[in-house]
């Protein structure tokens, strides 16, 4: 297989993310190229909606984007923030190829990388490095979520402000309080009342 020279620009932060794992050969980037769709996103669109079935592995190049749940009384509730150099997906709806129950949206205009499920499904039976590597992937989003759990459970709003903040340094910025206090599951008010008390400190 042959590949461009250059390589075209839009893929070099994927091909840069992977090679954080297990480095990509000439041989690996031929594979994963005509594999990949660059796609822009407007702010407050859509890239899943609850009800579809997410079709694909989304990388951020750059943006934030936001995966949440809507309740019943019409709520949202913020799961995951995902901004450059991380994957923005349904995991869940992704592999088992049922209806999502969730929303992924940009809060900023984005610039993403998809690869389908059929595609990402070659890259596996294909290529033992994409398979670890998208394994270590997975396993590490599974070990942030697990966390989130623990703190949900285990410790206080500010506990899990601070822990907000060392997750997510650069957001505290970018995302209004209401992204943060919802993440949180407090009060925007609230929220305004854990800062300033920490300033205080």
């Amino acid at each position: 297989m042959s590949i461009p020279n250059p390589v075209p620009s839009y893929i070099a932060p994927l091909i840069a993310h992977f090679n954080d794992y297990l480095p990509m050969d000439a041989e690996d980037i031929a594979m994963l190229l005509p594999r990949v769709v660059e796609r822009k996103v407007k702010r407050r669109q859509f890239i899943l909606q609850e009800g579809d079935v997410c079709q694909h592995y989304n990388f951020v190049v750059s943006g934030c984007f936001k995966i949440y749940k809507v309740d019943e009384k019409g709520g949202e509730h913020n799961i995951q923030f995902v901004t450059e150099n991380d994957w923005a997906t349904d995991i869940g709806s992704f592999h088992a190829e049922k209806p999502s129950e969730l929303y992924i949206e940009a809060i900023e205009p984005g610039h993403i990388l998809q690869i389908k499920r059929p595609d990402l499904l070659f890259l596996y039976v294909n290529s033992p490095k994409f398979d670890r590597n998208f394994r270590v992937i997975i396993e590490d989003k599974f070990v942030e979520l697990q966390n989130r759990l623990l703190q949900s459970f285990c410790v206080n709003a500010t506990e899990r402000y601070l822990a907000f903040l060392e997750q997510y340094p650069e957001l505290s910025q970018r995302l209004p309080n209401t992204q943060i206090a919802s993440y949180l599951g407090i009060t925007p008010e609230f929220l305004s009342k854990i800062r300033k008390d920490l300033v205080s400190k």
